[in-house]
């Protein structure tokens, strides 16, 4: 008895330790492979959090923005994040609502920027280039806060009984929310910032919402009438394959001269791409394969992109795709081959510093692009090679976003059509004063928004 009384303090201990022992590897098992959910919510030092900061400055801002206070289905309730009662926002100085990882992650610019106005408002990081006011009297941009692109991507389709998709009622529903506020009938639009990165984001709208400043990845499916580098903002994509950290695979350490996998038939303009494969395909140190992300697709193209000297960015359905800003980060050469592409924040980068553009009509002549490829130095290419390093950093989303990261780039980009803005906005007022003698400066297209207001 005095035997088993002793034993039974001794299975108690173990037993404890056993289950302490089990808890912790699976607490560090979940966070070595957390579920790609989690990618969206990069945070710019590892280990650390928002946490509190200091309330930005609007008097010492590069660009002061008034937002809407719209409903959480235009926003974080599209990642089925659930408001506080009475509540609008997401308190973002202990987190940020997760956003979906794969593909989803490409367009998420609304969710980054719509992130960092909160941060400045709230206090958490923030390098305050642009800074949330209320007052929109004092305010440089008007940002309208709807997540065009994961709504076009989750609720695109048309689920029965219903007649049309849930995407397309939130466009209707934006409309009417804009056409009632004295925010847009002052302007007419011409001083709101509307984010449609996705190509088909906004698909109904944009044909309303044309004068204002649109952000957006091409102007590919976008007439002249309605976007242009004039008026509006050439954003990245977000990459999807990881950052090469502390690259040190240079010239002799990558095999590969030149490489693309992706899908090969495209319609649109993407026909090019199929006259490439015919004419790369049995070339020597060439990966011209088809490719998507299904299975491990990503995880082939990041061991690819970095065992290249090169890697191909050719026109698909639409002039541009993730895949130049997954070279970008892969520190793989950029050969550019698509006519109609429009580089982001070109006016600031020079883009022939660390890629290769090629016309369309030359790289389909045989021999052309090889020959030209080949005939870069081991010097040329490393100079190329460490840019690209140096550039990478204006195509980082991330939150807390740092200075000079693609979110802070895309506020300066705004900021520089603020002059542009204003004289519009005046140009409009020029005789408000009199309603028999009005300058009709507002194209009809727009009219529609004023009718819709009750």
């Amino acid at each position: 008895m005095a035997a088993a009384s002793c034993r039974s303090p001794l299975a108690w201990l173990f037993a404890l330790a056993g289950a302490l022992f089990f808890a912790s590897w699976y607490l560090l098992l979940d966070s070595a492979a957390a579920p790609p959910a989690h990618q969206g919510l990069r945070l710019a030092a590892a280990g650390r959090g928002p946490g509190p900061g200091k309330k930005c400055d609007p008097a010492r801002a590069l660009l002061r923005v008034f937002m809407y206070d719209l409903p959480p289905e235009f926003h974080f309730g599209l990642l089925d994040w659930k408001p506080p009662r009475g509540g609008v926002w997401p308190d973002v100085r202990d987190g940020a609502p997760e956003y979906p990882g794969g593909l989803n992650l490409q367009h998420s610019i609304e969710y980054w920027l719509t992130l960092d106005l909160l941060a400045s408002e709230q206090g958490a990081p923030t390098p305050c280039a642009a800074v949330r006011v209320r007052d929109a009297a004092a305010a440089d941009v008007v940002f309208v806060p709807f997540f065009a692109s994961l709504s076009f991507n989750r609720h695109s389709r048309v689920v029965p009984p219903a007649r049309g998709s849930e995407d397309r009622a939130l466009q209707r529903r934006l409309l009417r929310f804009l056409a009632a506020r004295p925010e847009w009938r002052r302007s007419g639009g011409r001083d709101h910032v509307v984010l449609a990165h996705h190509p088909n984001a906004m698909l109904d709208a944009r044909y309303k919402l044309w004068p204002c400043v649109l952000v957006l990845c091409d102007f590919g499916r976008y007439p002249t009438s309605v976007a242009n580098l004039d008026k509006d903002v050439i954003a990245p994509y977000r990459h999807v394959v990881d950052n090469f950290v502390n690259d040190t695979a240079g010239y002799d350490d990558r095999p590969t001269l030149l490489y693309f996998q992706g899908a090969i038939y495209r319609k649109d303009g993407g026909f090019i791409r199929q006259e490439l494969y015919y004419l790369l395909k049995d070339e020597k140190d060439v990966h011209f394969s088809f490719g998507s992300v299904a299975g491990n697709g990503i995880e082939q193209s990041t061991q690819g992109m970095r065992a290249s000297k090169f890697c191909l960015n050719i026109a698909g359905d639409t002039p541009s795709s993730n895949r130049l800003f997954d070279s970008i980060v892969s520190h793989c050469v950029p050969v550019i081959i698509s006519d109609e592409i429009e580089l982001p924040f070109e006016d600031f980068l020079d883009y022939s510093k660390f890629c290769i553009i090629i016309r369309g009509m030359d790289a389909v002549k045989k021999g052309f692009l090889m020959n030209l490829i080949r005939g870069i130095s081991r010097e040329e290419w490393t100079l190329m090679w460490n840019r690209l390093k140096e550039v990478e950093k204006h195509f980082e989303y991330q939150y807390p976003s740092q200075k000079d990261d693609a979110v802070q780039m895309i506020w300066k980009a705004i900021a520089q059509k603020v002059p542009s803005i204003r004289l519009k906005v005046n140009r409009l007022r020029r005789f408000s004063r009199f309603e028999t003698n009005k300058t009709n400066e507002t194209p009809q297209q727009s009219s529609w928004l004023q009718k819709q207001a009750p």
